[in-house]
């Protein structure tokens, strides 16, 4: 079959195997250009790995510093007729490119929030690695069946308390318009913070733990998003706000335990990139359309796997990390700089279908979003007839 994106609301229901395994190699070769990380870690255990920051980290860890990595997530195999998701091709080809490199990697498909998972990757690390060093959570899903009470929750991306009235862009169309949105109520705030708060990322420290698998001087890190004052009523003061300060408690509570092996926790707080996820929070798209226009007019933008790089060198593993008030890790520093924010909020203000090319880069976002699932990379023949279960990638 010839392999063309077909776009269906906030998603790609396709994905081009070879186009995929571009965007992999692209950003292997990135982290082969950098600087090796000596002091990085050795036996990654990566939760979310096939996409966005959780790949990334796994390709920094593997390929800027030597690490055996296991990844865990939850994707879709091609058909005969069907493309797989876009994750199920970067961890073929992310396994192909590691272990050519003589490289540990292994990667477990499967409900990262059930208990019988976390066992498989137990019994995985045990039998392969022994213990690991670091452990990188970046699950994103929007419901999650609890593993103790078995009741599905889903996530619920709603402003608290009033309504919201705000700008926001139709990717598609290319259209700024004005919509409103309705507040949550406490069962939906609970249900968010059920999903994507740190209850799960204590089972599987308490899990790992218990099974005498984390090495001494273990660190674990939570990727979390705060933003600027444009996005806060619908990200960091509203329902994602709730479960990312849950994240905050977690990780305190996280490193309380981890005593026994020198270990801890922490949340890093990472920039607005592209992702599955960020693309469908209302206002998101158009800040960050904005946002990297101006970035790249100022020199410091950064894409997902510059990021991540960096935040291994400088943050994660680096002598002197940025550390706030709360503990967290911060790498937000560059977008959320004045000269930076003062810009933006400048052309928020004007901001309009008419002049919205001028103002921002919707063209950069949209390709970013493609590259998600594989399409508009150099070098692929996207006319070519493929079957979608190739292996050749």
């Amino acid at each position: 079959m010839i392999i063309k994106p077909r776009i269906r609301g906030f998603i790609c229901t396709t994905a081009h195997p070879l186009g995929c395994a571009a965007n992999v190699d692209a950003q292997i070769s990135y982290v082969a250009d950098q600087a090796e990380i000596s002091n990085g870690p050795k036996r990654v255990l990566v939760l979310g790995a096939s996409s966005g920051y959780g790949l990334a980290s796994r390709i920094v860890a593997a390929f800027g510093c030597d690490a055996a990595t296991l990844g865990v997530s939850f994707e879709r195999s091609p058909e005969e007729k069907r493309t797989a998701t876009a994750g199920w091709y970067n961890n073929h080809a992310f396994e192909a490119r590691a272990k050519a490199q003589g490289l540990y990697a292994k990667t477990l498909d499967g409900d990262a929030f059930s208990d019988e998972l976390k066992q498989q990757v137990i019994d995985t690390i045990a039998a392969d690695l022994g213990q690991i060093d670091l452990l990188v959570y970046s699950l994103a899903s929007p419901v999650r069946q609890h593993p103790r009470t078995g009741e599905l929750h889903r996530s619920a991306i709603k402003p608290l308390g009033e309504t919201f009235h705000v700008k926001t862009l139709n990717v598609d169309k290319g259209v700024v318009h004005e919509v409103d949105l309705e507040p949550a109520d406490e069962a939906e705030t609970a249900a968010t913070v059920a999903v994507m708060g740190g209850e799960d990322w204590e089972y599987w420290i308490d899990a790992l733990a218990g099974a005498g698998v984390l090495a001494d001087g273990f660190c674990s890190v939570s990727y979390t998003y705060i933003g600027s004052e444009l996005t806060w009523p619908i990200y960091w003061h509203a329902t994602l706000g709730r479960a990312k300060e849950d994240l905050d408690r977690a990780a305190a509570a996280i490193s309380a335990r981890l005593g026994d092996v020198d270990g801890s926790a922490q949340v890093a707080v990472l920039k607005a990139v592209v992702t599955q996820a960020s693309a469908a929070i209302p206002v998101v798209p158009l800040y960050n359309t904005l946002l990297f226009s101006v970035m790249k007019d100022q020199g410091s933008h950064e894409d997902c796997i510059d990021h991540i790089y960096r935040f291994f060198v400088s943050s994660l593993y680096g002598e002197s990390p940025e550390i706030d008030e709360v503990g967290r890790l911060r790498l937000d520093g560059w977008e959320l700089a004045p000269e930076v924010q003062d810009e933006v909020l400048r052309r928020w203000s004007v901001v309009d279908t008419e002049n919205l090319d001028e103002l921002g880069d919707l063209a950069g976002f949209r390709n970013d979003f493609l590259k998600l699932f594989g399409f508009g990379m150099e070098g692929v023949d996207y006319d070519a007839d493929l079957d979608p279960r190739t292996s050749e990638l």
